[in-house]
C-alpha cells in the first residue's frame, strides 16, 4: 500500500511538473536580470528538466525497470542529437555552442536535452499520469496564454502591466525605444513576433475546442478566447504569425469539411469572425489593409493611372525595411553554410561567426552596428552553425513528425489542430526562430500526437504499482541521482545570480562607474564562468587602469593592466574567432597608450585589429580604428620615412572604412581630416 502511495506521488510529481511547463514558463520575467524575459524562462526549464529527471530516474531505480518507452520519432531524434554534439565538438566556441548564445540562451546543446527529457518522461510515464490528462493540460495551455494576453493587453493603451510591476508606473515609460507596446504587443514573451508565435500556437489548440464544444455556454467562452487570441496577435504586428495562422486555416478547414465533420455553419462563422476583427484591427501592413478599406473598392476615376518606375529599395534611409535587412543576413547565412558545409562553425555560434561572411551590403542598412546572434531563419541557422548534417536532420526530424500526424488523422479533429499549430511554428521560424516557448511545442507536440495514437493502447497496460529498496545498488543508484540533481539545482541557481551581478556590473560600467562595475562582474564570475564575463571584465580593468594613472596611482595602474590583460587573454582562449574580444583587446590598448605614451602599446593593437580583420573583412570599425592607430604612430614616429609610411597607412585604412560604408558622414571626415592634416601625402 506504501509503494503505491509513493508511485501515485511521483507520477503525480511528473504530471503537475508538465502543467508548470505551459502555466508558469511564458509568464516568467525578471527586470534584474541581463536579459528580462528568455534568460529567466530558460533557467526555469533547466529547473524543471532537473526535477523531471530525478524524479523519473527515482522510478526507474525503485521498479528496478528502464522506463523508456519507443516511438515514431526516435531515429530522427537520436540523429539529431547526434549532430548536434559533433557540431558541438567542432565548434570554434565550445562553451557557447554547450550553453546557448548569451543574450539569447535557448538552442544551445543543454536546452536541446532539455527538450528531450521533457519528450522521453512525457510519452514514457503518460500512461501513468492522471484521468484526462491531455485535456487537462491543453486546457492550462489555453489558461496560460489567456493570462499572457490579458497581461499585454493594456499596453496597447499605454497602461503597461510590466511596467508597473517593474517601476511601480502604470505607462510604457520604462520602456526603451526599441520595446513600444503601444505599436507592437510583446506582453511577456519579450518580443512582438515571439508573442505572435506563441499565440499561433495557441490559436488552433482553441480552434480545437470551437469545433469540439456543442455546450453553448463553452462554445461562447472559446469563442471569446480565439477573439482575444487573434486581436492580440494582431497588434503584435507580426506577418509571420499572422501568415502562419493563414495556412493553418486554410489547411484546417478543408481537412475538417471533408474528413472530419460538414459543420458549414461553424466554419462560415469563425471565418467571418477573423475577417471582421481583420477589419477593425488591420494587419499593420499597408499592402494588406488595403484589401480591408472601403476607399479601395471605390469606382475608379477615368483618368488613365500615372505609369511610375519601380524603385529599388532605399537603404540608407533611416529605417531599412526588415525584409531587406533579412535577405542580407540570409544570404550571409548560407555563405557560412557553404564555408562549413558538415557540421556549420558549432551550435549557437552564429553572432560570432557571421562576421566572417558578413555581406558588405549590410552596411548599408540601418542596423549595420546590430550584433545579429541569429540567422533570423531557423532553418539557415542550423546550416550555418551546424552544416548539411545538422540541418538534414533537423528536416528529417520535422518530416517524420509531418508525415506520422497526417497519418493519424482518421477524423481526429485534436490531431489535425496540433498538426496545424506545429506548422504554425514551422512557417514563424522560417521568418524567425524559436525561442523557449516555441521549443517546449515544437518538442512536446509530437509527444501529444503519439499519445493520442496510443490512448487506447495505454488503457490497457497495467500500472506499476509495487517497488523495492532493499538491496546496495539502488541505494548507491538513488544517492548519485540525488547528488547530480542537487548539484544541478545549485549550477542554476548560481548562474541566476551570476548574471544578476553581471547586470548590475553592465548598469554601472555604461554610466562610467568602473569601480562598482569591475565589483559586480568580478562577483559574477565568481558565481560562473563565462567569457562573456571576462571580456567586459577585461575593458573595465582597462578603464580603471587609466583612471588610476590620471590620479596619479602608477603602481596601481600597472597592476590593473596586467589584470586587464589576464582576462582578454582568457576570454579570448575560449573563443580565439571572436572577433569581438579581439577588438576589445585593441580598445585595452588604447586605453594603455593613453597612460604610457609608448608606440609600442598602439603597434599591438594594430596586430590585434589585423587579427580581426580576417575574423570580420567587412567590419567598417576595425579599418576605422586601424586609420586612427596609424595617425597616432605618425605623429609620435621620429624617423621621416616611417612617419610617412604611417600617414599613408593612416589614408589608406580611412578609404577602405568609406568604401566598405560609403554612407557614413563620420568616417568621410576622418578621411578628409587625415588629408588635410598629412598634405604631401596626397
Amino acid at each position: 500500500m506504501q509503494s503505491s502511495r509513493l508511485l501515485k506521488f511521483i507520477n503525480k510529481t511528473l504530471e503537475y511538473c508538465y502543467y508548470s511547463l505551459f502555466i508558469f514558463t511564458p509568464l516568467i520575467m525578471a527586470s534584474n536580470t541581463s536579459e528580462l524575459f528568455e534568460f529567466n524562462k530558460m533557467l526555469f526549464i533547466y529547473l524543471v528538466a532537473i526535477l523531471i529527471f530525478f524524479i523519473w530516474s527515482l522510478k526507474m531505480i525503485l521498479v528496478k525497470k528502464i522506463i523508456i518507452k519507443k516511438t515514431f520519432l526516435d531515429i530522427p531524434i537520436w540523429l539529431f542529437l547526434l549532430s548536434q554534439l559533433i557540431s558541438t565538438f567542432f565548434s570554434i566556441d565550445f562553451h557557447t555552442s554547450v550553453f546557448g548564445y548569451y543574450g539569447r540562451f535557448n538552442g544551445g546543446l543543454l536546452s536541446i536535452v532539455c527538450y528531450l527529457v521533457f519528450y522521453y518522461a512525457f510519452v514514457s510515464n503518460y500512461q501513468d499520469f492522471g484521468k484526462n490528462f491531455l485535456e487537462k493540460l491543453f486546457k492550462i495551455i489555453l489558461v496560460g496564454s489567456l493570462i499572457v494576453i490579458l497581461w499585454g493587453l493594456p499596453g496597447k493603451f499605454g497602461y503597461d502591466l510590466s511596467c508597473f510591476l517593474f517601476s511601480g508606473q502604470l505607462n510604457n515609460s520604462c520602456w526603451t525605444a526599441q520595446f513600444k507596446p503601444a505599436e507592437r504587443l510583446f506582453s511577456t514573451l519579450g518580443q512582438p513576433n515571439w508573442l505572435g508565435a506563441y499565440l499561433a500556437v495557441n490559436f488552433f489548440i482553441g480552434f480545437y475546442y470551437f469545433f469540439k464544444t456543442k455546450n453553448l455556454k463553452y462554445w461562447i467562452l472559446n469563442t471569446g478566447y480565439l477573439i482575444l487570441n487573434f486581436t492580440t496577435l494582431l497588434f503584435t504586428r507580426s506577418r509571420s504569425s499572422l501568415i502562419a495562422v493563414g495556412v493553418g486555416i486554410l489547411i484546417f478547414v478543408p481537412a475538417y469539411l471533408f474528413l472530419i465533420e460538414k459543420n458549414f455553419k461553424k466554419v462560415l462563422g469563425v471565418c467571418t469572425l477573423l475577417f471582421v476583427l481583420l477589419v477593425i484591427c488591420r494587419t499593420g501592413t499597408p499592402q494588406i489593409d488595403r484589401f480591408f478599406d472601403l476607399k479601395t473598392y471605390q469606382a475608379k476615376k477615368t483618368t488613365a493611372p500615372v505609369k511610375t518606375e519601380k524603385k529599388a529599395p532605399v537603404i540608407n534611409s533611416d529605417i531599412t525595411e526588415s525584409g531587406d535587412i533579412r535577405k542580407i543576413v540570409w544570404q550571409g547565412a548560407i555563405d557560412l553554410g557553404e564555408k562549413y558545409p558538415l557540421f556549420g562553425t558549432g551550435v549557437e555560434t552564429f553572432a560570432y561567426a557571421y562576421y566572417f561572411v558578413r555581406p558588405q551590403a549590410h552596411n548599408l542598412t540601418s542596423e549595420w552596428d546590430y550584433l545579429y546572434n541569429k540567422a533570423h531563419n531557423e532553418y539557415l541557422n542550423y546550416f550555418a552553425t551546424t552544416g548539411f548534417v545538422g540541418l538534414g536532420t533537423y528536416l528529417v526530424l520535422i518530416l517524420v513528425v509531418i508525415i506520422y500526424a497526417i497519418s493519424q488523422f482518421k477524423v481526429n479533429l485534436l490531431v489535425l489542430s496540433l498538426l496545424c499549430a506545429y506548422l504554425t511554428i514551422l512557417i514563424t521560424n522560417f521568418f524567425g526562430f524559436s525561442v523557449t516557448m516555441i521549443n517546449l511545442f515544437f518538442y512536446l507536440l509530437p509527444g501529444f500526437v503519439f499519445i493520442l495514437a496510443h490512448s487506447s493502447e495505454s488503457s490497457q497496460e497495467k500500472k506499476i504499482v509495487e517497488y523495492s529498496f532493499n538491496n546496495f545498488w539502488q541505494k548507491v543508484g538513488v544517492t548519485v541521482v540525488l547528488l547530480i540533481s542537487l548539484y544541478s539545482v545549485i549550477y542554476v541557481v548560481r548562474y541566476w545570480l551570476a548574471d544578476v551581478n553581471y547586470a548590475s556590473g553592465d548598469s554601472y560600467y555604461k554610466v562610467g562607474n568602473y569601480q562598482a562595475a569591475g565589483s559586480y562582474l568580478n562577483e559574477a564570475l565568481k558565481l560562473k564562468y563565462e567569457h562573456v564575463y571576462e571580456d567586459k571584465m577585461s575593458y573595465i580593468l582597462a578603464n580603471l587602469a587609466f583612471v588610476s594613472a590620471y590620479q596619479k596611482q602608477q603602481q596601481t595602474a600597472k597592476q590593473l593592466i596586467d589584470l586587464a590583460n589576464y582576462y582578454n587573454k582568457k576570454s579570448l582562449e575560449a573563443s580565439p574567432k571572436n572577433s569581438l574580444y579581439w577588438k576589445t583587446k585593441a580598445k585595452n590598448y588604447y586605453l594603455f597608450y593613453q597612460i604610457t605614451q609608448d608606440p609600442a602599446d598602439i603597434k599591438v593593437g594594430i596586430e590585434t585589429l589585423k587579427v580581426a580583420r580576417t575574423l570580420a573583412p567587412t567590419d567598417p570599425k576595425i579599418p576605422y580604428s586601424l586609420s586612427i592607430f596609424y595617425s597616432i604612430l605618425a605623429d609620435s614616429e621620429k624617423d621621416n620615412t616611417a612617419k610617412k609610411e604611417f600617414q599613408n597607412l593612416a589614408i589608406k585604412e580611412a578609404e577602405i572604412t568609406i568604401k566598405l560604408k560609403p554612407n557614413d558622414a563620420g568616417y568621410k571626415q576622418l578621411r578628409d581630416q587625415l588629408l588635410k592634416k598629412y598634405p604631401k601625402n596626397l
